[in-house]
């Protein structure tokens, strides 16, 4: 693969139109309404790379998801309303439906970054980008259970994963850039009700404040 060092090309971005603008301007004053940015979220949520300062992506997001629309991978999902009224619409990683790989491969780095139109998403290195980290529940976990599932581990790219002595996964949180490769491969739910009680997959990836907390 690719290296993630190359910097994406913040030359002119895409224009806003009127009605991104527009839209842009009622969120805007929704949050002048509550505060401006002082009246911060109180959840977390992934971000997009570049958008891991909330204060400049709350501030400067217009809810154009146009990051959502060039991404790849499908990785990128509008916020909702449940996730805080400041989140509302705002971009977050959806590793149910994809993963990150930072668009390496990509001329100009992430397509997200460049398709903001206000730089609330600002990316100068990809390759320092940490997402969130990946963690692993073993009571849900179809490799703990003997089953000899690996899946998370083979498509890890970042040497974040390995197959302890037990044989199951064990998260180098140190080498995981949460891309959520893991996430997005993992089948302990798709598997049939093999783990009691398991409401999300067996590893996911989590804002870093919570794995570090």
């Amino acid at each position: 693969m690719g290296g993630r060092g190359t910097k994406p090309r913040r030359a002119a971005g895409p224009r806003v139109s009127r009605r991104t603008f527009a839209l842009g301007a009622v969120g805007a004053a929704a949050v002048v309404g509550l505060g401006g940015v002082k009246f911060l979220p109180s959840k977390t949520l992934l971000r997009p790379p570049g958008g891991q300062d909330e204060v400049q992506l709350v501030r400067g997001c217009l809810h154009c998801e146009k990051c959502r629309e060039v991404c790849p991978k499908h990785a990128i999902a509008p916020a909702h309303l449940e996730d805080g009224i400041l989140n509302a619409r705002t971009p977050r990683m959806d590793f149910k439906s994809g993963w990150c790989d930072f668009c390496e491969n990509e001329p100009g780095g992430p397509k997200c970054v460049a398709a903001c139109p206000t730089h609330a998403l600002a990316c100068p290195d990809p390759a320092s980008v940490i997402i969130g980290k990946a963690v692993l529940n073993r009571d849900w976990c179809l490799a703990a259970k003997g089953m000899g599932c690996h899946e998370c581990v083979d498509v890890c790219n970042y040497d974040a994963l390995e197959l302890g002595a037990d044989n199951v996964p064990v998260v180098n949180v140190n080498a995981c850039n949460g891309c959520g490769a893991c996430e997005w491969a993992c089948i302990s739910l798709s598997a049939g009700s093999i783990s009691a009680g398991a409401t999300d997959r067996a590893i996911v990836i989590r804002p870093t404040e919570e794995v570090e907390a």
